[in-house]
């Protein structure tokens, strides 16, 4: 049962790369996620297998290595991760790529001509090093220090909640490069994990989204050179606000696609399950519920797909992110606990699907800003 979709936003062209898309996941993530869970993380092998089927660095001009295209490209391969069970495993793990686009959009052009090729290859895998074990969302907290000294930086500090920390090959590392200007102060700087003073901390254990590793990181002395500075000295705000921006609606279209084939697996359920002499569906408990949710879910997909042309267009904002990144997520959590409900106790077990879109919601709520800062910035521009 395929994600269903709004057939306005799509022409054949983007048909073609949906069924692309599709089989890729089909022949090369679904059968491994379960190992990947295992194991903790994706492999390299996979990466380059992605990269090989122009799957990586969406958007991005030929002219850097890229397949070409734009933000509706990245768009499907979200719904497809997001529809599929695998993606509660390894979404997070697959959504890094969209650090090609931040190349693309701050990056200098020595950085962009060394990096994004390997990228789109998947042959280099990036983390987002920002968050702290002292602060959360709060990004002019930041402690990680950045000091300039001749031709370098030499930077000190800790990150943790890294997705990608454990295998990244190479991190934008949000750091303070003037410690008294707040929000103006802070800098985004490309750190290879090869350097002298870059360690990888514990491998933190979550609740869900097993297939993708989650970490720490830790910096002492790391000396790298001026020109690996990731936009302007002091605009790293800029980077990081940009770069969440498009992160929100990302995940908001993963957790629309999840809620949706939650509600698809939980409709197949409840009518192959029998309670108290009938099936489950011919409950009128049950008629309602699904009634309430694929209302839910046509409201979410309108909201979306006007937010999506909003992007097209070019009148996206941080508000309207928020906007997204507050409602879409609630809504997915929202739909698949009942979703879990309705399957009883099998809801609970790990090898029905609802279970592990359980887990993983639960993050969606909290990644990329917690929905308690969306509603905070929300509120400030009313």
């Amino acid at each position: 049962m395929p994600y269903s979709y709004s057939k306005t936003l799509f022409t054949a062209e983007y048909e073609l790369f949906r069924e692309s898309a599709r089989r890729f996941i089909a022949a090369e993530v679904e059968p491994y996620a379960d190992d990947w869970r295992r194991a903790g993380s994706m492999p390299k092998s996979f990466w380059k297998k992605a990269g090989e089927a122009q799957l990586l660095a969406l958007g991005v001009p030929e002219e850097y290595g890229g397949p070409g295209g734009d933000f509706l490209h990245r768009v499907i391969m979200a719904q497809e991760i997001g529809y599929s069970v695998a993606g509660a495993s390894i979404s997070a793990g697959f959504e890094r790529d969209q650090m090609s686009n931040q190349f693309m959009d701050h990056a200098s052009e020595v950085l962009k001509r060394h990096w994004v090729p390997k990228i789109a290859r998947g042959e280099a895998q990036f983390s987002f090093a920002i968050a702290e074990p002292d602060i959360g969302s709060d990004v002019s907290g930041l402690r990680t220090t950045a000091v300039r000294d001749g031709d370098d930086y030499v930077i000190n500090g800790s990150k943790t909640y890294i997705s990608g920390a454990v295998t990244c090959d190479a991190a934008l590392v949000a750091c303070k490069t003037a410690a008294d200007k707040g929000n103006k102060g802070i800098s985004v700087i490309v750190v290879e994990a090869d350097r002298a003073g870059f360690r990888r901390g514990r491998k933190l254990e979550k609740m869900g989204m097993h297939g993708s590793d989650t970490g720490e990181l830790f910096f002492d002395q790391v000396r790298v050179p001026a020109s690996n500075l990731f936009g302007a000295e002091n605009g790293g705000f800029k980077v990081l606000m940009s770069s969440l921006n498009r992160d929100r609606l990302t995940w908001s279209v993963i957790a629309h696609a999840a809620a949706q084939r939650a509600f698809d697996e939980t409709v197949e359920f409840v009518k192959n399950r029998k309670g108290f002499g009938q099936r489950v569906f011919d409950h009128q408990n049950t008629q309602f519920r699904l009634a309430e949710m694929k209302t839910e879910l046509a409201v979410g997909r309108a909201f979306l797909d006007e937010t999506i042309r909003m992007v097209m267009e070019g009148s996206f904002d941080g508000v309207r992110s928020a906007m997204v990144k507050m409602w879409l997520p609630e809504m997915e959590n929202r739909i698949i606990d009942q979703c879990v409900q309705l399957h009883g106790g099998a809801g609970y077990m790990e090898e029905y699907p609802v279970s592990r879109l359980y887990t993983a919601a639960r993050l969606h709520r909290i990644f990329a800003g917690t929905a308690e800062i969306m509603r905070l910035l929300v509120a400030r521009s009313i």
